[in-house]
């Protein structure tokens, strides 16, 4: 069973998710369709299959093509979320069938806000993915100037991405909002948290248990396919 839920900004009160644990992911973890099943109608759009993993306004990182989606709610300023990344890309990297959907989700203040919006506003350039990885990176405090030097270090025109910003305001408050209301019906309550195929996985993992969840998600949608 999964026991451990981590509140946004605070640090898990018991240890990461232990082997055992995350090997129960298939038994444990929410499949997606339980709980859209509960949810009122008017959840159910915000929580489809093609809203939650297939998002157009969202750019896709790893394989476009890929039999898996991961899918993260995350925040900059959130350390978990900047600890995990470099194994997260690791696996998406060798495993080479997973789409990996960043879901900004800023929880932890105005600082986290601004960079999620900047973040977005790099897909009018086909940088979001960039972007991501550039905010996820940054080992200094996150406020408004240090997320535009971090961008800037990357080499992306944070200029443009400004101008993109402005010009393209409503339709990236809208993205944020679609993925604040689904991390609120989830149940999530706090970064990082996940949907991996169509499991529901909040808290934090290791690559070795991301790993595992992956597989359990796979062999979930082969056992479906049977």
């Amino acid at each position: 069973m999964i026991t451990q839920t981590m509140s946004a900004g605070r640090a898990p009160t018991s240890p990461q998710l232990s082997r055992r644990h995350a090997l129960a992911l298939t038994s444990a973890a929410l499949l997606l369709g339980g709980r859209t099943a509960a949810l009122a109608a008017s959840d159910l759009e915000v929580l489809s299959e093609a809203s939650v993993l297939r998002d157009p306004e969202i750019p896709v990182a790893g394989n476009p093509a890929g039999d898996i989606t991961i899918v993260e709610f995350a925040d900059y300023q959130c350390p978990y979320c900047r600890k995990i990344a470099p194994d997260l890309h690791a696996l998406v990297k060798e495993d080479g069938k997973i789409r990996m959907v960043f879901k900004d989700w800023p929880v932890l203040g105005p600082a986290s806000v601004y960079a999620a919006r900047l973040a977005l506003a790099f897909k009018y350039q086909d940088k979001f993915v960039e972007a991501h990885d550039a905010l996820m990176a940054m080992t200094s405090r996150l406020t408004e100037s240090t997320a535009r030097d971090a961008l800037a270090r990357a080499g992306l025109d944070v200029d443009r991405a400004s101008r993109d910003l402005d010009k393209h305001r409503a339709a990236i408050e809208a993205v944020l909002k679609r993925s604040d209301s689904q991390a609120k019906a989830f149940g999530f309550v706090g970064t990082p948290s996940y949907i991996i195929g169509k499991f529901r996985v909040p808290g934090v993992l290791t690559k070795e248990q991301f790993a595992m969840a992956v597989a359990d998600a796979r062999r979930a949608a082969a056992s479906k396919k049977e």
